[in-house]
């Protein structure tokens, strides 16, 4: 579970939309990927991000971006 609120609150909406969470080691917290797999759908989640807040806006709108979202 990611320390900041507001990027919990952003990986728990991705993971509704189907998306999955890998935890890596280091400064990045872990990874998020669509189920298809696309390159422009997957994001870096940091462990302490420079704007939690904007850093979840981003995570956010990368889901909704997904191309495949609109066939669901």
């Amino acid at each position: 579970m990611h320390p900041n609120k507001h990027i919990r609150e952003a990986l728990a909406y991705a993971e509704k939309q189907s998306w999955q969470f890998a935890k890596s080691r280091g400064h990045a917290y872990g990874r998020i990927r669509c189920d298809f797999g696309h390159r422009e759908c997957q994001i870096w989640i940091w462990s302490t991000p420079r704007n939690p807040e904007s850093h979840a806006r981003r995570i956010r709108k990368i889901v909704d971006s997904c191309p495949e979202r609109s066939f669901e």
